[in-house]
This record gives structure tokens, C-alpha cells and sequence, in this order.
């Protein structure tokens, strides 16, 4: 008796473990929604792009005007708006004489002269206000003959901020105090980060920011420098901020440019090699021409700068490691987007990228020894 309800129990347990499992096989699964089709997640990325393109358009706007607060175009040419605190020099002609005065524009933005006084200048450029005060001496004299130009340039400005060599040095030039800097006609940003001594060792290149009527805009200014990209190189307003930001514990670097997902900087730690750089920045663009690669050393002996050419695609496909180049800090990697036929064509060409990359130090004074011309097919490493 005792064994039978033994048996009946465990037969009981069986079945009841069968219609469990038979009861979980016929259940249909229940699907999630995929991450990347969540309306969350589309959302955000419908918002990206459109933040994106609205910030492309502003950008390029800005980077395409043929006047602003700080110049006017007339004619073609490019002249500058006269402001409180500017100072002009005046000169009058009478037959062979020649005087020459020098005014300051007061804080209301006007000037007197000779026998007009109070006369508003604030706006006008150089020809415009030498039009506006002949025709005010006309009452007064017969043939006024008169040149404006301004030698005194007050009352535009840009904040520098950052990693900017002028901020740490001391010296003469048109650098005000707090790192302001004059305006003087149309100016763009690679224009001020280059007149304002270039930049430190420690500068973030790739996110150089600027804020203009509290808006913050991010620019990698090696995509202005290398590829030309105009719509990012921004004619200056008056009182805008450029703040040069330091780079992240980037102890020894290489830098990665040219047809690669992401142009900068990068630790030779974590890019000790050709593939490892390249893998880095995001690999190839795609217009690139991996197969003519180049890797730039400043400094390849002799005080000569010393140019190698990789064929990654063999790399790639081949496994030809030959051409997986060990790097060294300051090397240049460099991404063509078609084939340099002649190297030392390709350097005086761009030369200013180089200079403007490996500031302060001149590749191209490097490169050239006499007749002699550096240079490694890519066979050897070292």
C-alpha cells in the first residue's frame, strides 16, 4: 500500500511536470523592441542630426559674410568699420603740400576736424567717412583734396582663452590685455589662432570652441587646416571668445590626419604602431588612399625630417606586416585622398598644414637638405 502511493505520487508529479513544460512550449515568446528602434533612441538621434545641420548651416553662414561689425565689403575689397576709440590720420593736400593729422574717434563715435566738428563716423569705413568729410569741407573750401586711413585700431576685439601661445609669453604686437585681441579688417579663426603666435603643445586642436552671442560652437581645426574646410574657418565678430582647450593627459602623441574618421591627436601609448594610429581615428574616409600612406617624421635623424610610405591596403589583405610601421612620438600619420606621385611636390604644397601641425618647428626647412631629399619607400621601419 505504502509503495502504491509512492508511485501514485510520483507518477502525479510527472505529469504535472509534462503539462508544465508542454504548457511553457506552446507559449509564444514574447519579442523585445530592438535599442536602436526605440522611440527613444530615434528620437534623440532625429534631434542630433537636426542640432547637426542647424549648427553646419550657422557655421557656414557665418563663415561666408561679406560684412559685419567689424568690416564691410565695397568694391571687392575688404575695409574696415571705424568705432569709438579708433584712431585716423588725416591728410590734406594743397598742390605739392601735404599735412597730416591724426584724430580719435571719440567714445560717441564722432570726430572733428578742420572746420567740421561732430561728425559721425561709428560704422563707416575709411573711403566712407573720406567721402563724408570732403563733402562737409566743400561749404568751406573750393577743392578739398583729403586721405583717411586708420592707424589705431580700438574699438574691435576677440578674447582669446586657453592654450594660446601669446597668453604665455610677453611682447609687443596688437594683443591687448586679458587676452584680447584687436580686429582690424576681416578676419577669420585659423587667421587669429596664427597671429596670435599659434598655439601650445597642450592645445586640443580638435575642439577648439567658439562662443558668440551665447551660443558655444566646437571646431576641429585641423579639418580647416588639412581638408579646407571653409564652411568651419568663421569670420570673426567683435566679442567673440575662442577658447583653445587642453588636451586630456595625452602624454607622447601622434597626430592621425588627413582621409580618416577623426583627425587629432593620440596617445602613442594606445598608437605605437601604423595600424593601431589608424584604428584610432576611426580608419579610413572614403575617398582615402590607403595604399599611399605616409607617416611624417620631424625629426628623422640628422635634424632632417624623414617621410615613409605604407601600403595599408596590403596590410589589410595581404597581412603584409613590413608595413605596419612602429611609431615614434611626434610622427605624422597622413591619409591622401589620391596618390602623391612626388613627395617633395606634396610638401611645399602643404607646407602650411605641416607648419600649422608641428608648430614651431618648420617641416619643409627639414625635409630639404641641398639636393638631397630624405625619403623611405616603406621597406624598413626603422
Amino acid at each position: 500500500m505504502h509503495i502504491r502511493s509512492i508511485l501514485i505520487r510520483r507518477i502525479s508529479l510527472g505529469l504535472l511536470l509534462c503539462c508544465l513544460v508542454g504548457g511553457c512550449a506552446g507559449t509564444t515568446a514574447v519579442r523585445g523592441v530592438p535599442v536602436a528602434d526605440a522611440p527613444s533612441v530615434q528620437r534623440q538621434r532625429v534631434e542630433l542630426r537636426e542640432r547637426t545641420d542647424q549648427e553646419r548651416a550657422e557655421l557656414e553662414r557665418m563663415s561666408a559674410v561679406d560684412e559685419n561689425s567689424v568690416f564691410k565689403t565695397i568694391d571687392g575689397v575688404d575695409e574696415y568699420r571705424i568705432g569709438p576709440l579708433d584712431v585716423l590720420e588725416i591728410a590734406s593736400r594743397s598742390g605739392e603740400e601735404v599735412k597730416t593729422s591724426t584724430v580719435q574717434v571719440n567714445n560717441r563715435g564722432r570726430i572733428s576736424y578742420s572746420f567740421v566738428d561732430d561728425l559721425d563716423v561709428s560704422g563707416l569705413t575709411a573711403s566712407e567717412t573720406d567721402d563724408l568729410l570732403t563733402e562737409r569741407l566743400r561749404a568751406y573750401l573750393r577743392h578739398p583734396r583729403i586721405d583717411v586711413r586708420v592707424v589705431g585700431f580700438n574699438s574691435k576685439y576677440v578674447s582669446l582663452m586657453g592654450e594660446v601661445a601669446s597668453l604665455r609669453s610677453t611682447g609687443e604686437g596688437s594683443r591687448l590685455p586679458s587676452g584680447r585681441r584687436s580686429l582690424q579688417g576681416r578676419t577669420t579663426l585659423l587667421e587669429v589662432l596664427s597671429d596670435a603666435s599659434g598655439y601650445t603643445e597642450k592645445a586640443d586642436l580638435r575642439r577648439v570652441r567658439l562662443v558668440r552671442g551665447g551660443r558655444s560652437y566646437e571646431i576641429n581645426m585641423f579639418d580647416v587646416v588639412e581638408d579646407g574646410r571653409g564652411w568651419l574657418n568663421v569670420v570673426l565678430e567683435h566679442g567673440d571668445v575662442i577658447d583653445v582647450p587642453d588636451l586630456p593627459d595625452v602624454g607622447r602623441r601622434v597626430y592621425v590626419m588627413g582621409q580618416v574618421g577623426s583627425q587629432g591627436i593620440y596617445d602613442l601609448e594606445n598608437a605605437d604602431n601604423l595600424l593601431a594610429a589608424l584604428s584610432a581615428a576611426g580608419m579610413f574616409g572614403p575617398v582615402a588612399r590607403e595604399e599611399n600612406t605616409l607617416v611624417i617624421r620631424p625629426d628623422g635623424g640628422d635634424g632632417k625630417a624623414l617621410i615613409l610610405m605604407a601600403d595599408v591596403r596590403r596590410l589589410l589583405e595581404e597581412g603584409d606586416l613590413s608595413q605596419n610601421i612602429p611609431l615614434r612620438e611626434g610622427d605624422l600619420v597622413y591619409v591622401p585622398r589620391e596618390i602623391i606621385g612626388d613627395v617633395s611636390e606634396w610638401i611645399s604644397n602643404h607646407a602650411t598644414f605641416l607648419d600649422w601641425v608641428f608648430y614651431p618647428r618648420r617641416v619643409q626647412d627639414a625635409y630639404f637638405y641641398g639636393e638631397y631629399l630624405k625619403f623611405d619607400s616603406r621597406s624598413k621601419a626603422e
